[in-house]
This record gives structure tokens, C-alpha cells and sequence, in this order.
């Protein structure tokens, strides 16, 4: 069987996250990729100018004509805006028999919000109890939880468990808007959490990067690794595009991450 996993995010006309980010990555992990708009950004690299939602009778379209006939062997949630959207999506994933790579998108690398503020709780309450995995970063996590910003590993646990209450089956708390000379991120899946370090890089070019790990875990679960190991070869994956990216020149703010790096030759970029 092919491979295949389906996102249900937005559009990034930038090119760097949202579907388009998704779309690549499971690509570049040899998945073949489906995917469900959820809403149409007018982005770039300096950030977003313009969002428009995409109804919810569109969206169930989009469900029903991807899951009706493709074999979707993971799926990965992103931007979703509206709680009328969000309601749709968890009646389809209940229907279809389906849980979800979750990254709560709220608020892009630009800073712009990409959340409506009565949307969270929607989040929280529709779609935490249908995650095989939620992905939030230190920010996300604060507003999932109603606390203060993780300062330290202590308050990420003590917020992993949070989630995990709300019905999430696994965690991974990112720490890239931490500091510090390592880039920690907590996987928590049941007994001591899985720590992820990786050397914290200083770059411009890391539009997409929450996506970009999402869907890469969706990848790893589409090919039927188990969400450890999904996790961790994500991690790694998503270093490589970030540590890559300083090869792209794309726009004039921050740049993406380089999710083909393994097959770009010099002067393709």
C-alpha cells in the first residue's frame, strides 16, 4: 500500500507553512500527501496581510471526498481559525474513525494571529481528545493550559499534563521559542517524558517550522512507525531543513526551512 496522509490546514501563499509546508514534507518522507484548506492566507515572508476562512460546508466537502477514497494513513491538523471549522473537522474525524497529529496554530513565526481568541477553547475542548499527538510550542501550550510561559523543563511537564487530562493520547512540547545553546523539546507518551535536544541555531530561515515537524510526524505514522520513533526522526528531519536553509534566499523576512535538502543540487538553489 502507498503511503499517504492527509492535512487539514491553510494556505500559505508564501510557500513556506500551512499546506504547502505540509505537502513538501510529506513529500521529502516519501508520503504521498492529501489535504483539506481550511482557510487562504495572503502571506509572505514579512508576514500576513490577509486571511480568509473557507466555509464550513466546504471543508466537510473536502473531508468526505478524501477520506471516502483515499486510504489516509495518518492525518495532521493545523491552522484552524474558527470554531465553526473546528466543529466540522472533529464530526469528521469522529466518523471516519480518525485521530490527528494536532499543531494549534495560533499565532504565525511574523507574530500575526492566526487564531480567533473564542476559537481556543473549541481547540481545546473538539480536538485535544482527538490527538494522537498535540504539538504545541512553549507559547501554545501556555494559552492551551491558562498559565504563564514555560520558563523551565519543570512547568513544560506540569503543562504536558495539562494536555494530557484534556484527552491528547501523547504531547511534544517544543522548545525552540526557549533559550539557551540547545533546543529542547519534552514527548510525553506515557511514563518519563522523551527528551529531544538538538544544538539551537540563530537563523532567519525558520518560517514553517512547527508545521514542518507535524507533518513530519504524520509522515513517520503514515509509514507505521510508532509515535516515538515518528517523533524523533521528525526532530531530526526538521534540524536538517532548518541547519539547510541557510543555502535558500526566499524573500526579504524570514525565509523557510529547506524541506527538500536531501535532493537539491548547488545550482538548483
Amino acid at each position: 500500500m502507498t503511503a499517504i496522509a492527509a492535512t487539514i490546514a491553510g494556505s500559505d501563499s508564501g510557500g513556506g507553512a500551512g499546506i504547502q509546508a505540509d505537502l513538501k514534507t510529506f513529500s521529502a518522507l516519501g508520503v504521498f500527501g492529501a489535504s483539506v484548506i481550511t482557510a487562504i492566507t495572503a502571506q509572505n515572508t514579512r508576514g500576513v496581510t490577509a486571511v480568509e476562512d473557507v466555509s464550513a460546508v466546504m471543508v466537510k466537502a473536502q473531508i468526505d471526498a478524501v477520506f471516502s477514497d483515499l486510504a489516509v494513513g495518518a492525518v495532521k491538523i493545523g491552522m484552524v481559525s474558527r470554531e465553526e471549522t473546528i466543529a466540522v473537522i472533529a464530526d469528521g474525524l469522529r466518523r471516519y474513525g480518525r485521530l490527528a497529529v494536532l499543531d494549534p496554530v495560533m499565532v504565525a513565526t511574523s507574530g500575526d494571529p492566526l487564531l480567533r481568541p473564542d476559537a481556543i477553547a473549541a481547540l481545546r475542548e473538539q480536538l485535544l481528545p482527538l490527538a494522537l499527538v498535540a504539538t504545541p510550542n512553549l507559547p501554545e501550550a501556555a494559552l492551551l493550559t491558562g498559565r504563564a510561559i514555560a520558563s523551565n523543563e519543570r512547568d513544560m511537564v506540569l503543562q504536558a499534563e495539562i494536555i494530557l487530562k484534556d484527552g491528547a493520547q501523547a504531547v511534544l512540547i517544543k522548545g525552540g521559542h526557549g533559550t539557551g545553546v540547545e533546543a529542547t523539546d519534552l514527548f510525553f507518551d506515557g511514563g518519563e517524558p522523551l527528551r529531544l535536544a538538538a544544538p539551537r541555531i540563530q537563523t532567519t530561515n525558520d518560517h514553517g517550522t512547527g508545521c514542518t515537524l507535524s507533518a513530519a510526524i504524520a509522515a513517520g505514522l503514515a509509514r507505521g512507525a510508532s509515535r516515538a520513533t515518528a517523533v524523533t526522526a521528525a526532530k531530526e528531519y526538521l534540524h536538517a531543513a532548518i541547519v539547510s536553509a541557510a543555502d535558500l534566499k526566499v524573500g526579504e523576512g524570514r525565509g523557510p526551512v529547506h524541506h527538500f535538502h536531501r535532493w537539491w543540487q548547488d545550482d538548483a538553489r
